[in-house]
């Protein structure tokens, strides 16, 4: 667990998921995709039961190139990062990663912080060696936090969002870990 001072002066804990967050994260997931389209999901689109989120968590608790992240303020969550690492042993040291924040927190360091949490976390696994991601081409603000955290784009991806209609194309951004 860590602790952290938000630009906001409000305090930030970081922890790891637990079994016992699966509510708390199904509430939180159906609160964060009504709020954007920068999302995989939308509203109501996540589509997971809470023994399902407990059984997903207890996976990445039991495994070391996996990672759920919560943040919380005021022990509300309003952040949540997940990285999966590769299953096969050729891939195991590389891996993407997915975060929110509820939009009422966005510009705040929450983001930030946890990746952070995610990269300091991956150097001391010495398994990890590459973490990746997907972001809209159009989410300027989620690009500009990649790359200040040190993520080069490596490419994009043509209609890898369907979102009301539309196509959205993907940037892949990655950082290489020594």
């Amino acid at each position: 667990m860590k602790y952290y001072q938000l630009r906001s002066g409000q305090m930030l804990t970081i922890r790891e998921a637990q079994k016992g967050d699966a509510a708390v994260i199904i509430d939180y997931v159906s609160k964060v995709g009504a709020e954007t389209d920068n999302l995989t999901f939308g509203e109501g689109g996540f589509g997971i039961t809470e023994d399902k989120e407990a059984s997903i968590i207890e996976t990445i608790m039991k495994s070391n190139n996996q990672l759920m992240l919560c943040a919380f303020i005021d022990e509300k969550l309003v952040g949540s990062l997940g990285f999966h690492g590769g299953l096969r042993q050729r891939i195991r040291h590389t891996g993407e990663f997915g975060i929110t924040v509820l939009k009422e927190h966005w510009d705040k360091g929450v983001g930030s912080e946890l990746i952070n949490y995610l990269i300091v976390w991956a150097k001391e696994t010495r398994i990890i060696r590459k973490i990746n991601l997907r972001v809209r081409s159009d989410n300027h603000s989620a690009i500009s936090l990649y790359k200040k955290s040190g993520f080069v784009s490596e490419g994009t991806i043509t209609r890898e969002f369907f979102i009301n209609g539309k196509f959205f194309d993907a940037i892949h951004m990655g950082l290489e870990i020594e």
